[in-house]
């Protein structure tokens, strides 16, 4: 079981208790989720409260559940203060990926604190890529170099295709924010997993080569 460290009980915790207040308060929730026009007007705080938000309490456990299993990782290889750099890191680039994608649709929304989770569930693959990973409905342990790729593969795809009422961009950009903080924190995995750290930007290059070609 994962230690809880109090820096993610308190993450946990903020999570819970914004969600909460969200489900039964909808001023407030309009007022801090994220949205287009509300942020090209000036409110930037948007940027960080829509992270703390969730549609409903499946939202918000997938979430937690998810950072609860990750963030020790990080924790155990980097300390507290460097563990909130890449959580909250990846959530602003998260959304800032989501505001360059969307920047033009006034009425685009999002919640939740998949993009900051996504940065941490990247970091610790870098810190553990020999990880095996357990999903539903698939019998078979999965490595964990293999599952960030996929995931941020999806992702693109996602992107692409406008699958689901899911924020893709904002994955991705937690993914991306979470790749480069960790190496940025973390330069000796440069002289210990060169090829892995290679391999995990697969994606990233393929995302901005598409974005390029405007096939995004």
């Amino acid at each position: 079981m994962a230690n809880l460290d109090i820096v993610l009980i308190l993450i946990i915790g903020i999570n819970v208790v914004v969600s909460l207040k969200g489900f039964n308060d909808f001023s407030f929730f309009d007022k801090y989720k994220f949205n287009i026009g509300g942020i090209r007007r000036g409110e930037q705080i948007r940027m960080l409260t829509s992270a703390f938000l969730h549609a409903d309490m499946m939202h918000l456990f997938f979430n937690m559940f998810t950072l609860y299993f990750f963030a020790p990782v990080v924790i155990a290889y980097l300390d507290n203060i460097k563990f909130l750099v890449v959580y909250f890191g990846s959530l602003l680039v998260g959304n800032l990926f989501s505001l360059f994608f969307h920047k033009n649709e006034y009425h685009y929304s999002a919640i939740g604190a998949s993009g900051a989770v996504s940065g941490v569930i990247y970091a610790g693959i870098l810190f553990r890529p020999d990880m095996s990973l357990y999903l539903m409905f698939i019998p078979i342990p999965i490595p964990a170099y293999i599952f960030g790729i996929g995931y941020l593969l999806y992702s693109i795809f996602g992107m692409k295709n406008k699958i689901g009422n899911i924020g893709h961009d904002a994955h991705f950009g937690g993914a991306v924010g979470g790749y480069v903080i960790t190496l940025i924190l973390a330069p000796w995995l440069f002289q210990e997993n060169l090829f892995m750290i290679g391999l995990l930007a697969i994606p990233i290059i393929i995302l901005f080569i598409l974005q390029r070609l405007g096939k995004l």
